[in-house]
C-alpha cells in the first residue's frame, strides 16, 4: 500500500498558518487579492506588517498565490 506522498514547497506551511492565525488559507489569498498587484517582497511585507504573519508564513503564502494568479 502506497503512503500518500508528502506536501511539498510552499503548501507545506499552510497547515501551520492556519492553525498559528486561526484563518483558512483563502482567507489570506483574498487578503492578497484585495491589496492589489505588488511585487513579491510588498505582499510579504504587507502580511508581515498589517497582519502580523511572520516571514516564512508570510512568503509561503505570496508564493503560492502569485504562482496560482500570475502563471508564466
Amino acid at each position: 500500500m502506497a503512503s500518500p506522498e508528502k506536501v511539498k514547497g510552499p503548501a507545506s506551511y499552510f497547515p501551520s498558518i492556519e492553525k498559528t492565525y486561526g484563518q483558512p488559507v483563502e482567507h489570506w489569498f483574498k487578503v492578497l487579492r484585495v491589496a492589489g498587484d505588488g511585487k513579491h517582497m510588498e505582499l510579504v511585507a504587507l502580511l508581515k506588517s498589517a497582519h502580523g504573519l511572520g516571514h516564512g508564513h508570510a512568503n509561503a503564502l505570496v508564493a503560492s498565490y502569485l504562482a496560482r494568479s500570475r502563471p508564466e
